[in-house]
């Protein structure tokens, strides 16, 4: 699977869905290269929260993987 999509139910908020590593064509500074990329996905209770709360979560987990010194 490349990505998970989840679905939510009562009681539940918010799930995370973590999809397959798959090597991908990706550019950095310019260069086009082949980096591994994993989709990460977010399903939330938007009576719970809103989607600028859930972008700021997915911001600082891409933020953690890119750099895992800092877990």
């Amino acid at each position: 699977m490349e990505a998970v999509y989840g679905i939510i139910y009562p009681p539940q908020v918010a799930l995370v869905g973590f999809g397959r590593i798959l090597d991908r064509p990706w550019a950095v500074d310019g260069l086009l290269g082949v980096r591994p990329v994993v989709t990460v996905t977010l399903a939330a209770d938007h009576r719970a929260t809103d989607g600028f709360t859930g972008g700021r979560f997915l911001t600082a987990v891409d933020r953690l993987l890119t750099h895992p010194e800092e877990l």
